[in-house]
């Protein structure tokens, strides 16, 4: 995510960092090269256009040019504009004072509204809400089957329909149905289209004349580039969205379409989805999508995600067991686990300032954790408990049990010694770091 624009950016600050006095003409040359970056970033002309000229203003001021650390001053200057760009803060989902609160997903075929919408309702489902689907694709077979299955994974309710149903004729019966099992948001997987036509368009117009969505969200692939950004203003245009989903945030390395989208369609970015499991789905926030964009990190959201995978009484007990030396093979495959919650790897250390810019061009693998988890479950509970016993004949059976090699037992066996005696550093005070599971 905004990889190649986060590399760009860095190297433009480094060399403004280095500076003691900066002179109008280094500002004018940094936000040249800062153009040209966010240009091949894919963000819109004209959102480039009008950004470059708001820190311009700024940073050939006062401002900068008496600072201390000028080089820096620029840094913030830039960060505050790109969460201007953005949207500035945070925009949550209006709930209705009278529930059901009705959220219309729109968007084209292919942009993963059936997956979001699943998504969404996990989301709620955290947060203590009683969500529905509905599944309002009647045109797709394939749609319908996919939000029943992705229904049946979170445990929240599908309203199912036929094949060729009426959308719009549908809606009441669902309304009906959340009423009566007394469901408080209804989320409306609608139909899409591979391109914008008036068919699709004059059926979700009808549809939120009859549904009276208190929310429509366009939900639109980040890989597309400008094509979003077109997107989002054609469906605000015809519809009057109240936001943006943007999906497969993970694959875009560009990230053009998240700094455009909000200045151009002037709706707000509510939701990124970051990966394929219902898990990763983040809210949007502005702020600490600049920090990530500038490297700076977003220790913030780390912390927030470590809440949700990590059980308060399940880390004092881990506590405990360090403080007694009793780290075992069982505690290490559940610590695996907790991780594997907070979702793919690469995307939790680009989070902690500084590690990102270490790791670049480390390949990060989290099959390597598949690994892991075969050869400690090929273990008995007395080898999990007790790594002493690991003799050779009993690492043989373990590689062979877990398709893996005697080698790959072995370092396994000194990674957790390795994490073991790091612990035990923690334990002193003296600081520790996650070792590295290669294969």
């Amino acid at each position: 995510m905004f990889e190649s624009l986060s590399d760009r950016l860095e190297g433009i600050f480094k060399k403004l960092k280095g500076r003691g006095l900066l002179r109008e003409e280094d500002v004018m040359a940094a936000l040249k090269e800062i153009r040209m970056a966010l240009l091949e970033a894919d963000v819109n002309f004209k959102v480039v256009k009008d950004f470059v000229e708001k820190v311009r203003e700024r940073a050939v001021g006062k401002e900068v040019i008496e600072s201390i650390t000028p080089g820096q001053q620029v840094v913030k200057i830039v960060h505050d504009s790109l969460c201007d760009l953005m949207g500035g803060g945070q925009s949550k989902i209006t709930l209705a004072p009278n529930p059901p609160t009705v959220i219309m997903l729109v968007g084209l075929h292919g942009s993963g509204k059936t997956t979001t919408a699943a998504k969404l309702a996990n989301n709620f489902k955290k947060d203590g809400r009683r969500p529905m689907l509905v599944a309002l694709d009647t045109g797709r077979p394939a749609a319908i089957d996919q939000l029943i299955s992705l229904g049946k994974q979170i445990d929240v309710p599908v309203h199912a329909t036929r094949p060729g149903d009426n959308p719009v004729a549908i809606y009441p019966d669902a309304l009906k149905k959340a009423n009566l099992e007394g469901r408080d948001i209804l989320i409306l997987d609608t139909a899409g289209r591979l391109h914008i036509d008036e068919e699709l368009m004059d059926q979700l117009e009808e549809l939120k004349k009859t549904a009276k969505p208190h929310e429509i969200l366009l939900v639109a692939d980040a890989m597309t580039g400008q094509d979003a950004v077109n997107i989002a203003k054609t469906f605000n245009d015809r519809l009057n969205l109240q936001g943006v989903v943007l999906t497969k945030m993970d694959g875009d390395a560009r990230g053009g379409a998240a700094l455009s989208i909000v200045h151009v369609s002037e709706k707000p970015i509510k939701f990124i989805g970051v990966g394929e499991k219902v898990d990763f789905l983040e809210p949007f926030h502005p702020e600490r999508m600049a920090s990530r964009i500038l490297g700076m990190g977003d220790v913030v959201s780390l912390v927030e995600k470590a809440q949700e995978a990590v059980d308060l009484e399940e880390a004092l007990e881990l506590e405990d067991k360090i403080k007694k030396d009793r780290f075992t093979y069982e505690d290490l495959i559940h610590q695996i686990k907790q991780i594997k919650k907070m979702g793919p790897l690469e995307n939790i250390l680009s989070m902690i300032p500084g590690v990102g810019k270490q790791l670049k061009g480390v390949n990060i693998d989290d099959s390597a954790f598949v690994k892991v988890e075969a050869i400690i479950n090929s273990m008995t509970m007395q080898e999990r408990r007790n790594y002493v016993i690991l003799s050779g004949s009993r690492k043989k059976r373990i590689a062979s049990g877990s398709g893996t090699t005697v080698a790959d037992v072995n370092k396994i066996v000194k990674q957790h010694l390795t994490m073991k005696k790091m612990l035990k550093k923690f334990k002193r005070g003296k600081g520790f770091g996650m070792p590295q599971f290669k294969f």
